[in-house]
Protein backbone atom coordinates (compact mmCIF):
# COMPACT_ATOMS: atom_id res chain seq x y z
CA UNK A 1 0.00 0.00 0.00
CA UNK A 2 1.47 3.82 -1.23
CA UNK A 3 1.73 6.10 1.85
CA UNK A 4 1.08 9.42 1.63
CA UNK A 5 4.48 10.39 2.32
CA UNK A 6 6.09 9.07 -0.30
CA UNK A 7 3.17 9.86 -3.30
CA UNK A 8 3.55 14.25 -2.28
CA UNK A 9 7.50 13.56 -2.62
CA UNK A 10 8.82 15.41 -5.05
CA UNK A 11 11.87 12.84 -4.39
CA UNK A 12 11.91 9.72 -5.52
CA UNK A 13 14.98 8.28 -3.83
CA UNK A 14 12.68 5.52 -2.09
CA UNK A 15 12.33 3.42 -5.26
CA UNK A 16 14.60 0.39 -5.93
CA UNK A 17 15.03 1.36 -9.50
CA UNK A 18 16.92 -1.36 -10.30
CA UNK A 19 14.21 -4.09 -9.50
CA UNK A 20 11.18 -2.14 -10.70
CA UNK A 21 13.22 -1.82 -14.28
CA UNK A 22 14.01 -5.84 -14.11
CA UNK A 23 10.30 -6.50 -13.54
CA UNK A 24 9.33 -3.90 -15.98
CA UNK A 25 11.49 -5.72 -18.51
CA UNK A 26 10.48 -9.09 -17.57
CA UNK A 27 6.40 -7.74 -18.75
CA UNK A 28 7.94 -6.16 -21.65
CA UNK A 29 9.77 -9.78 -22.66
CA UNK A 30 6.24 -11.49 -21.97
CA UNK A 31 4.43 -8.96 -24.30
CA UNK A 32 6.45 -9.95 -27.15
CA UNK A 33 6.05 -13.67 -26.76
CA UNK A 34 2.26 -12.71 -27.78
CA UNK A 35 2.63 -10.65 -30.73
CA UNK A 36 -0.06 -12.57 -33.23
CA UNK A 37 -1.96 -11.83 -35.80
CA UNK A 38 -4.75 -11.29 -33.63
CA UNK A 39 -3.26 -7.58 -33.31
CA UNK A 40 -3.43 -7.00 -37.08
CA UNK A 41 -6.74 -8.24 -36.56
CA UNK A 42 -7.96 -5.66 -33.99
CA UNK A 43 -6.10 -2.88 -36.09
CA UNK A 44 -8.29 -3.57 -38.86
CA UNK A 45 -11.42 -3.73 -36.59
CA UNK A 46 -10.78 -0.09 -35.20
CA UNK A 47 -9.60 0.69 -38.74
CA UNK A 48 -13.15 0.03 -39.88
CA UNK A 49 -14.99 1.58 -37.31
CA UNK A 50 -13.23 4.80 -37.89
CA UNK A 51 -14.49 4.17 -41.65
CA UNK A 52 -17.86 3.48 -40.72
CA UNK A 53 -18.00 6.73 -39.37
CA UNK A 54 -16.22 8.47 -41.82
CA UNK A 55 -18.87 7.01 -44.14
CA UNK A 56 -21.94 7.24 -42.44
CA UNK A 57 -20.75 11.08 -41.88
CA UNK A 58 -20.58 11.55 -45.50
CA UNK A 59 -23.30 10.12 -46.28
CA UNK A 60 -25.73 12.32 -44.00
CA UNK A 61 -23.71 15.54 -44.39
CA UNK A 62 -25.29 16.69 -47.85
CA UNK A 63 -28.49 16.84 -46.68
CA UNK A 64 -28.43 19.58 -44.18
CA UNK A 65 -25.53 20.86 -42.06
CA UNK A 66 -26.01 18.96 -38.32
CA UNK A 67 -23.97 17.83 -35.41
CA UNK A 68 -24.28 14.05 -36.37
CA UNK A 69 -22.78 14.10 -39.36
CA UNK A 70 -20.29 16.37 -38.51
CA UNK A 71 -19.41 14.27 -35.15
CA UNK A 72 -19.25 10.88 -37.25
CA UNK A 73 -16.47 12.70 -39.98
CA UNK A 74 -14.62 13.86 -36.85
CA UNK A 75 -14.69 10.71 -35.12
CA UNK A 76 -13.20 8.88 -38.62
CA UNK A 77 -10.39 11.64 -38.75
CA UNK A 78 -9.86 11.20 -35.13
CA UNK A 79 -9.66 7.52 -35.27
CA UNK A 80 -7.39 7.54 -38.54
CA UNK A 81 -5.17 9.96 -36.29
CA UNK A 82 -4.65 8.80 -32.67
CA UNK A 83 -5.30 5.38 -33.09
CA UNK A 84 -4.48 4.03 -36.39
CA UNK A 85 -1.39 6.29 -37.55
CA UNK A 86 -0.03 7.17 -33.84
CA UNK A 87 0.77 3.07 -33.53
CA UNK A 88 2.31 2.04 -36.78
CA UNK A 89 4.30 4.71 -36.96
CA UNK A 90 5.34 4.53 -33.42
CA UNK A 91 6.32 0.61 -34.75
CA UNK A 92 3.75 -1.32 -33.18
CA UNK A 93 2.86 -3.35 -35.62
CA UNK A 94 6.37 -3.83 -37.63
CA UNK A 95 6.62 -7.34 -36.07
CA UNK A 96 3.39 -8.37 -36.01
CA UNK A 97 3.16 -11.78 -38.29
CA UNK A 98 1.96 -11.72 -41.29
CA UNK A 99 1.64 -7.34 -41.40
CA UNK A 100 1.36 -6.13 -45.16
CA UNK A 101 4.28 -3.73 -45.69
CA UNK A 102 1.55 -0.35 -45.85
CA UNK A 103 1.17 -0.89 -41.93
CA UNK A 104 4.93 -0.62 -41.28
CA UNK A 105 6.49 2.32 -40.23
CA UNK A 106 8.85 2.28 -42.77
CA UNK A 107 5.63 2.49 -45.34
CA UNK A 108 2.61 4.00 -43.65
CA UNK A 109 1.94 7.75 -44.77
CA UNK A 110 5.77 8.05 -46.65
CA UNK A 111 5.19 10.17 -49.57
CA UNK A 112 2.74 9.51 -52.16
CA UNK A 113 1.13 7.20 -49.26
CA UNK A 114 0.43 10.26 -47.18
CA UNK A 115 -2.77 11.19 -49.49
CA UNK A 116 -4.30 7.44 -48.79
CA UNK A 117 -3.06 6.89 -44.83
CA UNK A 118 -2.80 10.30 -43.53
CA UNK A 119 -3.65 13.51 -45.18
CA UNK A 120 -3.83 16.07 -42.12
CA UNK A 121 -2.79 19.40 -41.27
CA UNK A 122 0.56 17.59 -39.73
CA UNK A 123 3.29 16.01 -41.80
CA UNK A 124 4.12 12.92 -41.42
CA UNK A 125 8.11 13.05 -40.90
CA UNK A 126 7.32 16.36 -38.91
CA UNK A 127 5.26 14.28 -36.41
CA UNK A 128 7.42 11.18 -36.65
CA UNK A 129 10.65 13.76 -35.58
CA UNK A 130 8.09 16.08 -33.01
CA UNK A 131 6.26 13.39 -31.45
CA UNK A 132 7.71 10.10 -31.79
CA UNK A 133 11.52 11.29 -30.62
CA UNK A 134 11.10 14.39 -28.84
CA UNK A 135 8.03 14.14 -26.95
CA UNK A 136 8.19 10.47 -25.89
CA UNK A 137 12.28 10.24 -24.96
CA UNK A 138 12.49 13.80 -23.00
CA UNK A 139 9.08 13.10 -21.67
CA UNK A 140 8.87 16.03 -19.50
CA UNK A 141 12.18 17.86 -19.34
CA UNK A 142 12.96 21.08 -20.93
CA UNK A 143 13.71 19.55 -24.07
CA UNK A 144 10.05 18.11 -24.56
CA UNK A 145 8.36 19.94 -27.23
CA UNK A 146 5.30 19.53 -25.48
CA UNK A 147 5.75 20.26 -22.14
CA UNK A 148 2.56 22.20 -21.66
CA UNK A 149 3.46 24.01 -19.05
CA UNK A 150 6.64 25.25 -19.87
CA UNK A 151 4.39 26.23 -23.35
CA UNK A 152 2.07 28.24 -21.90
CA UNK A 153 4.37 30.10 -19.14
CA UNK A 154 3.96 33.30 -20.96
CA UNK A 155 -0.08 33.51 -20.90
CA UNK A 156 -0.39 31.66 -17.15
CA UNK A 157 1.82 34.98 -16.13
CA UNK A 158 -0.97 37.35 -17.67
CA UNK A 159 -3.12 39.60 -15.76
CA UNK A 160 -5.94 39.01 -17.64
CA UNK A 161 -9.47 38.25 -15.93
CA UNK A 162 -10.27 34.66 -15.91
CA UNK A 163 -13.32 34.83 -18.09
CA UNK A 164 -10.67 36.20 -20.68
CA UNK A 165 -8.28 33.94 -20.19
CA UNK A 166 -11.15 31.05 -20.13
CA UNK A 167 -12.34 32.52 -24.14
CA UNK A 168 -8.84 32.00 -25.26
CA UNK A 169 -8.29 28.65 -24.06
CA UNK A 170 -11.51 27.65 -25.66
CA UNK A 171 -10.77 29.34 -28.99
CA UNK A 172 -6.92 27.32 -28.61
CA UNK A 173 -9.32 23.85 -28.38
CA UNK A 174 -10.78 24.70 -31.15
CA UNK A 175 -8.33 25.35 -33.15
CA UNK A 176 -4.77 23.78 -31.94
CA UNK A 177 -3.83 20.97 -34.72
CA UNK A 178 -3.62 24.24 -37.11
CA UNK A 179 -2.50 26.69 -34.91
CA UNK A 180 -0.16 24.70 -32.61
CA UNK A 181 0.53 21.05 -33.47
CA UNK A 182 0.93 21.05 -36.93
CA UNK A 183 3.41 24.23 -37.16
CA UNK A 184 5.34 23.03 -34.29
CA UNK A 185 6.06 19.73 -35.55
CA UNK A 186 7.23 21.47 -38.63
CA UNK A 187 8.89 23.95 -36.44
CA UNK A 188 11.20 21.11 -34.64
CA UNK A 189 12.04 19.26 -37.69
CA UNK A 190 13.26 22.74 -39.25
CA UNK A 191 15.59 23.46 -35.86
CA UNK A 192 16.86 19.41 -36.31
CA UNK A 193 17.90 20.21 -39.60
CA UNK A 194 19.80 23.54 -39.21
CA UNK A 195 21.66 22.55 -36.27
CA UNK A 196 22.70 19.16 -37.44
CA UNK A 197 23.93 21.18 -40.77
CA UNK A 198 25.94 23.55 -37.92
CA UNK A 199 27.12 20.69 -36.22
CA UNK A 200 27.61 18.03 -38.65
CA UNK A 201 30.44 16.61 -36.52
CA UNK A 202 28.11 15.58 -33.59
CA UNK A 203 25.98 13.24 -35.99
CA UNK A 204 24.68 10.42 -33.83
CA UNK A 205 24.41 12.44 -30.72
CA UNK A 206 20.44 13.21 -31.05
CA UNK A 207 21.01 15.68 -27.56
CA UNK A 208 23.15 18.36 -29.05
CA UNK A 209 20.56 19.12 -32.04
CA UNK A 210 17.10 19.24 -29.47
CA UNK A 211 15.93 22.20 -29.66
CA UNK A 212 16.25 23.28 -26.10
CA UNK A 213 15.17 26.75 -26.74
CA UNK A 214 11.53 25.92 -28.01
CA UNK A 215 8.94 28.61 -27.76
CA UNK A 216 5.29 28.51 -29.09
CA UNK A 217 5.76 32.29 -30.19
CA UNK A 218 8.49 30.96 -32.56
CA UNK A 219 5.98 28.21 -34.38
CA UNK A 220 3.20 30.94 -34.37
CA UNK A 221 5.49 32.78 -36.98
CA UNK A 222 4.89 30.13 -39.48
CA UNK A 223 1.38 31.05 -40.24
CA UNK A 224 2.45 33.32 -42.20
CA UNK A 225 4.13 32.44 -45.41
CA UNK A 226 6.70 35.67 -45.37
CA UNK A 227 9.93 33.45 -44.73
CA UNK A 228 11.63 30.19 -46.16
CA UNK A 229 9.89 28.44 -42.74
CA UNK A 230 6.40 29.95 -43.18
CA UNK A 231 6.14 28.96 -46.94
CA UNK A 232 7.36 25.55 -46.34
CA UNK A 233 4.68 24.83 -43.31
CA UNK A 234 1.91 26.50 -45.88
CA UNK A 235 3.08 24.08 -48.69
CA UNK A 236 3.58 20.70 -47.04
CA UNK A 237 0.82 21.08 -44.39
CA UNK A 238 -1.76 24.22 -45.34
CA UNK A 239 -2.24 23.85 -48.56
CA UNK A 240 -2.76 19.78 -49.09
CA UNK A 241 -5.24 19.10 -46.61
CA UNK A 242 -6.89 22.63 -46.83
CA UNK A 243 -7.30 21.89 -49.97
CA UNK A 244 -8.46 18.45 -50.19
CA UNK A 245 -10.86 18.97 -47.31
CA UNK A 246 -12.40 22.35 -47.78
CA UNK A 247 -12.17 23.03 -51.49
CA UNK A 248 -12.26 19.22 -53.54
CA UNK A 249 -14.13 16.92 -51.09
CA UNK A 250 -17.37 19.71 -51.21
CA UNK A 251 -16.93 20.31 -55.09
CA UNK A 252 -17.67 16.29 -55.24
CA UNK A 253 -20.66 16.55 -54.03
CA UNK A 254 -22.02 19.58 -56.69
CA UNK A 255 -24.18 16.70 -58.86
CA UNK A 256 -26.30 17.10 -56.25
CA UNK A 257 -27.13 20.45 -56.27
CA UNK A 258 -25.14 23.96 -54.02
CA UNK A 259 -26.92 23.26 -51.55
CA UNK A 260 -25.56 19.82 -50.68
CA UNK A 261 -21.66 20.89 -51.06
CA UNK A 262 -22.17 24.01 -49.20
CA UNK A 263 -23.73 21.40 -46.20
CA UNK A 264 -21.00 19.10 -46.81
CA UNK A 265 -18.46 22.12 -46.41
CA UNK A 266 -20.38 23.21 -43.06
CA UNK A 267 -20.23 20.12 -41.90
CA UNK A 268 -16.45 19.49 -42.51
CA UNK A 269 -15.83 22.86 -40.45
CA UNK A 270 -17.67 21.78 -37.45
CA UNK A 271 -16.45 18.81 -37.64
CA UNK A 272 -12.82 20.25 -37.49
CA UNK A 273 -13.54 21.98 -34.48
CA UNK A 274 -14.72 19.05 -33.08
CA UNK A 275 -11.86 16.59 -34.04
CA UNK A 276 -9.53 19.76 -32.52
CA UNK A 277 -11.59 19.71 -29.02
CA UNK A 278 -11.92 15.62 -28.99
CA UNK A 279 -7.45 15.43 -29.70
CA UNK A 280 -6.87 18.44 -27.26
CA UNK A 281 -9.37 16.93 -24.78
CA UNK A 282 -7.68 13.18 -24.94
CA UNK A 283 -3.98 14.65 -25.63
CA UNK A 284 -2.94 17.27 -23.58
CA UNK A 285 -4.15 16.78 -20.00
CA UNK A 286 -2.09 13.16 -19.78
CA UNK A 287 0.94 15.44 -18.98
CA UNK A 288 -0.15 18.44 -17.63
CA UNK A 289 -1.45 18.53 -14.09
CA UNK A 290 -0.64 19.38 -10.44
CA UNK A 291 0.03 15.64 -9.49
CA UNK A 292 2.41 14.64 -12.31
CA UNK A 293 6.10 15.60 -12.36
CA UNK A 294 8.17 17.41 -14.67
CA UNK A 295 12.11 17.67 -14.58
CA UNK A 296 15.10 19.83 -15.01
CA UNK A 297 17.94 17.07 -15.82
CA UNK A 298 18.11 14.49 -18.33
CA UNK A 299 17.83 10.68 -17.32
CA UNK A 300 20.95 8.88 -16.12
CA UNK A 301 19.88 5.26 -17.00
CA UNK A 302 16.51 3.21 -18.43
CA UNK A 303 15.47 2.41 -14.83
CA UNK A 304 14.85 6.09 -14.36
CA UNK A 305 13.81 6.81 -17.76
CA UNK A 306 10.85 4.02 -16.73
CA UNK A 307 9.69 5.74 -13.51
CA UNK A 308 9.69 9.13 -15.65
CA UNK A 309 7.26 7.85 -17.83
CA UNK A 310 5.34 6.59 -14.85
CA UNK A 311 5.42 9.70 -13.05
CA UNK A 312 5.11 12.27 -15.62
CA UNK A 313 1.94 10.78 -17.15
CA UNK A 314 -1.74 9.80 -16.81
CA UNK A 315 -4.22 7.24 -17.93
CA UNK A 316 -8.21 7.63 -18.11
CA UNK A 317 -10.74 4.85 -18.03
CA UNK A 318 -9.16 1.68 -19.44
CA UNK A 319 -11.26 -1.31 -21.00
CA UNK A 320 -13.60 -2.40 -23.69
CA UNK A 321 -12.98 -1.71 -27.22
CA UNK A 322 -15.85 1.03 -27.63
CA UNK A 323 -14.64 2.89 -24.28
CA UNK A 324 -10.83 2.88 -26.16
CA UNK A 325 -12.01 3.51 -29.28
CA UNK A 326 -13.75 6.94 -28.36
CA UNK A 327 -10.40 7.71 -26.11
CA UNK A 328 -8.37 6.94 -29.32
CA UNK A 329 -6.25 5.04 -27.15
CA UNK A 330 -5.37 7.38 -25.48
CA UNK A 331 -6.13 6.07 -22.38
CA UNK A 332 -2.95 4.25 -22.13
CA UNK A 333 -0.33 6.52 -21.45
CA UNK A 334 1.45 5.25 -18.77
CA UNK A 335 2.16 1.95 -20.78
CA UNK A 336 2.45 4.17 -24.21
CA UNK A 337 5.13 6.02 -22.92
CA UNK A 338 7.24 2.84 -21.39
CA UNK A 339 6.70 1.28 -24.84
CA UNK A 340 5.50 3.33 -27.36
CA UNK A 341 5.86 0.38 -29.82
CA UNK A 342 3.20 -1.83 -28.82
CA UNK A 343 -0.15 -2.72 -30.54
CA UNK A 344 -3.44 -1.26 -29.39
CA UNK A 345 -4.55 -4.84 -27.96
CA UNK A 346 -1.42 -5.37 -25.94
CA UNK A 347 -1.80 -1.91 -24.07
CA UNK A 348 -5.65 -4.00 -23.12
CA UNK A 349 -3.24 -6.80 -21.55
CA UNK A 350 -0.44 -5.51 -19.83
CA UNK A 351 -2.23 -1.83 -18.16
CA UNK A 352 -3.21 -4.12 -15.26
CA UNK A 353 0.06 -5.31 -14.95
CA UNK A 354 1.95 -2.19 -14.98
CA UNK A 355 -0.53 -0.92 -12.48
CA UNK A 356 0.42 -3.29 -10.06
CA UNK A 357 3.98 -3.26 -10.63
CA UNK A 358 3.84 0.33 -9.58
CA UNK A 359 1.50 -0.40 -6.46
CA UNK A 360 3.87 -2.98 -5.20
CA UNK A 361 6.68 -0.47 -5.69
CA UNK A 362 5.00 2.52 -3.76
CA UNK A 363 5.22 4.72 -7.23
CA UNK A 364 2.46 7.08 -8.30
CA UNK A 365 -0.11 5.92 -11.22
CA UNK A 366 -2.39 8.10 -11.96
CA UNK A 367 -5.58 6.77 -13.55
CA UNK A 368 -8.85 9.05 -13.47
CA UNK A 369 -11.64 10.01 -15.88
CA UNK A 370 -10.56 12.19 -18.72
CA UNK A 371 -12.73 15.10 -17.37
CA UNK A 372 -11.47 15.08 -13.85
CA UNK A 373 -7.84 14.93 -15.62
CA UNK A 374 -9.02 18.32 -17.88
CA UNK A 375 -10.11 20.17 -15.09
CA UNK A 376 -6.70 19.73 -13.81
CA UNK A 377 -5.20 20.99 -16.54
CA UNK A 378 -7.18 23.84 -17.29
CA UNK A 379 -5.91 24.84 -13.41
CA UNK A 380 -2.19 24.51 -15.32
CA UNK A 381 -3.79 26.99 -17.84
CA UNK A 382 -4.71 29.54 -16.26
CA UNK A 383 -1.75 29.38 -13.94
CA UNK A 384 -3.55 28.71 -10.70
CA UNK A 385 -1.39 25.25 -10.31
CA UNK A 386 1.53 24.18 -11.06
CA UNK A 387 3.44 20.86 -12.30
CA UNK A 388 6.11 18.61 -9.41
CA UNK A 389 9.36 19.09 -9.99
CA UNK A 390 10.63 16.05 -9.80
CA UNK A 391 14.10 14.48 -9.06
CA UNK A 392 14.50 10.93 -10.35
CA UNK A 393 18.18 10.92 -10.47
CA UNK A 394 20.04 8.15 -8.01
CA UNK A 395 22.77 9.16 -6.32
CA UNK A 396 25.04 5.71 -7.04
CA UNK A 397 24.75 6.75 -11.05
CA UNK A 398 28.07 7.22 -11.91
CA UNK A 399 27.98 7.10 -15.32
CA UNK A 400 24.85 9.80 -17.49
CA UNK A 401 24.22 8.17 -20.82
CA UNK A 402 22.07 9.48 -23.08
CA UNK A 403 18.36 8.93 -22.92
CA UNK A 404 17.88 7.68 -26.37
CA UNK A 405 20.77 5.13 -26.11
CA UNK A 406 19.07 3.86 -23.02
CA UNK A 407 15.03 4.35 -24.12
CA UNK A 408 13.49 0.89 -23.55
CA UNK A 409 13.10 -1.74 -26.34
CA UNK A 410 14.03 0.26 -28.99
CA UNK A 411 13.67 -1.49 -32.51
CA UNK A 412 16.78 -2.69 -33.93
CA UNK A 413 18.87 0.35 -35.47
CA UNK A 414 16.24 3.17 -33.74
CA UNK A 415 19.30 4.84 -31.84
CA UNK A 416 20.82 5.22 -35.60
CA UNK A 417 17.82 6.54 -37.06
CA UNK A 418 17.00 9.35 -34.15
CA UNK A 419 20.93 10.80 -34.59
CA UNK A 420 20.23 10.96 -38.54
CA UNK A 421 16.75 12.52 -38.45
Amino acid sequence: MMNDTRTASRDFSYLDYQALGNELKQIRVELDATRSNDDFRHLRKIEWWGRACSIAGFATAWIVPNPISAFLISQGNFTRWTMITHHVTHRGYDKTPGIPPQYTSKIYARHWRRLVDWLDWIVPEAWDCEHNIFHHYYTGELTDPDLVERNVDFFRQWRLPRPIKALVIVFFMCTWKLIYYAPNTIWILQQVRARKKRESSEQGKLRSVVPDDHHPVETLRLLLPFNAAGREFWRTSVLPYGTVRFVITPLLFLPLGYWAAMCVLFNLLMAEVLTNIHTFLTIVPSHAASDLYRFSTPVSNRDEFYVRQIVGTSNYRCGGDLNDFMHGWLNYQIEHHLWPDLSMRQYQLVQPQVEAVCKKHGIPYVQESLFVRFVKLWKILLGTESMRVGHTSRQDDSSVTNAIETAPNQAPGKSKQLGTV
